[in-house]
């Protein structure tokens, strides 16, 4: 099924805000797809993408109210669904690959590689005039990261959850980036792969939402869903030019 794609809003959008882990950010897959095969799996990493895809929506379906997308459990959990999904199973094997994750790349973990769309969509935002932030549930650690791979210079701010105090999707965050960027929330419009943290985040501040949805993983959801950060500027750029009066 191929992601619904529809401009959220008919109000201009002033501000684009994003999620950092896989939005802006992508998982090492290849050295996890390389732990996995150690351990007598074999698969490479475009596997272990697809089943992180998968492993995601199961995620958010499992993510009771109230429950911390940073905690121990929380990240136990989506490990397992991940490893499940790339055909895993064998209980210390999981155990094992769960010991070298808490331990990898410390403090920043997986999440260390720009997504190959990232910079070029927040240039093309950039060139529009749209102001751009981060909101992301977070140890401390996302601003450095994406300072070092070159995508901060591009965002008005960043936003990290153990910086803040609160976490997605509480809407007191969301209402702080709102501050930040200078905008009303029905001028801003939010990206992220989670549905519950992140669209439904969104919403509670009047803010539209879109879901990254690569592979159509998600199905139908009372949301735009796009493939990728790319998709996610075009909608958003295409459908404020056709707001301001510059399409027919």
């Amino acid at each position: 099924m191929e992601p619904r794609t529809r401009f959220p809003t008919s109000h201009p959008v002033k501000a684009m805000l994003f999620d950092a882990g896989n939005t802006l950010l992508r998982m090492n897959y290849d050295v996890l797809a390389e732990q996995i095969s150690a351990r007598g799996v074999s698969i490479d990493a475009a596997r272990v993408r697809e089943a992180e895809l998968r492993a995601r929506v199961r995620l958010d379906a499992a993510l009771a109210p109230g429950v911390s997308t940073e905690s121990r459990s929380t990240a136990g959990r989506y490990l397992r669904y991940l490893l499940e999904e790339c055909g895993v199973t064998d209980e210390a094997t999981v155990r094992a690959l769960a010991e070298w994750r808490r331990t990898y790349n410390l403090p920043v973990g997986l999440w260390h590689h720009a997504d190959p769309e990232a910079e070029l969509a927040l240039r093309l935002l950039a060139e529009r005039g749209i102001r751009t932030g981060v909101i992301s549930n977070s140890n401390g650690s996302v601003r450095s990261i994406l300072t070092e791979l070159g995508l901060a210079k591009y965002l008005g701010f960043v936003l990290d959850s153990a910086e803040v105090g609160v976490e997605k999707p509480d809407p007191r965050i969301f209402r702080l980036a709102l501050e930040q960027a200078g905008v009303a929330p029905e001028h801003a419009v939010y990206v992220g792969d989670l549905y519950s943290i992140d669209v439904l985040g969104a919403r509670q501040v009047g803010m539209e939402a879109l879901l990254l949805d690569p592979a159509g993983c998600w199905g139908e959801r009372d949301c735009a869903r796009v493939p990728g950060l790319l998709a996610a500027c075009r909608l958003v750029i295409d459908g404020t030019a056709a707001s301001e009066g510059e399409r027919p």
